[in-house]
Parts: structure tokens; sequence; C-alpha cells
């Protein structure tokens, strides 16, 4: 297994370093140009909503993102240690509600779900949050 991290303040200008690195690191383990750009996404709407919610945009708080590569496992953890919540609350979106009253947002953990093959948190709100995003190369 291999891993690499990288570490950002909490700024989405930041996010431009976040995307290079994941599609570096997915493009060198053999993934395609469509699914580099799916796990790019991914993450970026991660990191994004770390940004957003569990630092309320403070841009001086620390996001860590860490890759490993194992066996055809493609894993991405983002590590936060700002306010939590409860995944279990979150209910897939009606889209077509969503699109007739113009909504905008609201839709990064879903978007994470259908890029991904598997998404998981571990939530310790103050401590340290993380989400591990994984994707399988199929060969």
């Amino acid at each position: 297994m291999t891993s690499r991290t990288l570490h950002i303040e909490s700024r989405t200008e930041r996010l431009i370093a976040v995307r290079e690195f994941i599609s570096d690191e997915a493009r060198s383990f053999g993934f395609t140009d469509e699914d580099v750009s799916k796990i790019a996404l991914a993450v970026d709407e991660a990191c994004t909503n770390v940004i957003k919610h569990a630092y309320r945009f403070d841009p001086n708080r620390d996001i860590t993102v860490t890759v490993k590569r194992k066996n055809g496992t493609f894993e991405v953890t983002i590590r936060d240690t700002g306010s939590g919540f409860d995944p279990s609350r979150l209910h897939a979106p009606d889209m077509k509600d969503y699109f007739s009253h113009y909504r905008k947002g609201g839709l990064g953990v879903f978007l994470m779900k259908s890029l991904m093959d598997k998404v998981e948190y571990e939530i310790n709100p103050g401590k340290r949050n993380e989400v591990r995003l994984t994707k399988y190369l199929h060969r």
C-alpha cells in the first residue's frame, strides 16, 4: 500500500491544489480521464463542505487529504477538526422538486455518493471528522 498526504488551509482558492493532487494520484493509479474527473469532483465537494460547514469559512483552519492506493482500491480521506454533522439525517434529494424551486447547493453529499463507489463518515465534532471516498479500479 502506498499513501500520500496533502495539507491545506481551509480556503476555497486552495481547492485547485487539492484537485491537482487528486487528479495526479488517480491518473497514475490507472483511472480513465472520466474517472479522474469524477474522483476530483467528489473530493472537491467534500473539501468545500468542510470549508463552508465544518469551519464556516474560517481561513485559518487545516484540512488533511490523504490518498491510499492498494490492490485496485483508491481511497481518499479528508480530515478536519470542525463542527460535524449527522450523515444519517441526509436524504436523497427530490430532484424534480429541487429544480422546480430553482435551488442551488445542497447536493454535495448526493454528488459524492453518485461519483464514488463508497462514502463513509467518522464524525467527532471539534476533535476529528473524516470522510472516506473510495473508488475501485476496474481493469
